[in-house]
């Protein structure tokens, strides 16, 4: 009987850890880059893509939770950009298949990884998010980009 309750257990747990690592889209983010650009033109904004492995890259992890998911990070950055995250989770091949021609066609190489885009699809600037970990070092680093592409 005790083995039964610990199977169950086990049972539980593992399907609570599995279900969480499927990351929820995140609050003012898109995932549809298309859409993205059309309402970048309308609002005359740039774009912001954020291409992330959700759900097995500890970096991705650590920006997600402490700088894009945060209201004050989505609040100053939507000011200038249309926010859009690109994720290819391992957990989710069907995501990963649909998001896997943007990542070809726009040659990443590694994650997290941030392109700007101006309203017409042209890119302006890349980097790695995690090389800003805070939120306000990222959002500095968003307004150098955003100066140097005005300067252009």
């Amino acid at each position: 009987m005790k083995a039964i309750t610990h199977l169950a257990l086990f049972t539980i747990a593992t399907a609570a850890m599995v279900g969480s690592s499927f990351a929820e889209p995140l609050k003012g983010w898109s995932e549809d880059l298309d859409k993205a650009l059309e309402q970048a033109k309308k609002e005359k904004k740039s774009v912001l893509v954020e291409f992330t492995g959700s759900d097995w890259c500890p970096p991705c992890k650590m920006m997600r939770k402490d700088v894009f998911s945060k209201s004050e990070f989505v609040d100053a950055a939507s000011k200038n950009f249309i926010l859009v995250e690109i994720d290819m989770p391992r957990g989710d091949k069907e995501v990963a298949e649909k998001n896997q021609p943007t990542v070809k066609k726009y040659k990443v190489d590694g994650f997290p990884t941030v392109i700007l885009l101006d309203s017409d699809g042209k890119e302006f600037g890349r980097f790695y998010a995690s090389e800003h970990p805070k939120t306000e070092d990222f959002l500095k680093r968003l307004d150098k980009e955003l100066e140097k592409k005005d300067l252009d």
